[in-house]
């Protein structure tokens, strides 16, 4: 048995505590650059979100990046996690 604690990260919409690797990390960069991190080990200020859908929604409905990066976030990061648990583009 592993004595190796398993790392929880905290969901930006539902605020519920969950396991790192289950999310999706946000990265938003030195330089400002906004992106999906599949490695999250991208340097920056990284934003979770889980899988759930009503997550999801209300991550773009609420703005919810924007105010956690304090900048304005384009659509197309909104549309890129939307694509990622959804596997389509946003109507």
């Amino acid at each position: 048995m592993s004595d190796r604690k398993i790392p929880l990260r905290q969901c930006v919409a539902c605020r519920e505590l969950k396991e790192k690797r289950s999310m999706l990390r946000i990265v938003k960069n030195c330089e400002g650059k906004i992106f999906l991190d599949f490695s999250s080990k991208a340097a920056g200020r990284g934003a979770y979100i889980c899988d759930n859908p009503e997550c999801v929604k209300k991550l773009k409905k609420g703005r919810l990046l924007n105010k956690i990066f304090a900048c304005a976030v384009d659509d197309s990061v909104y549309a890129a996690v939307e694509e990622e648990y959804f596997g389509k583009k946003p109507n």
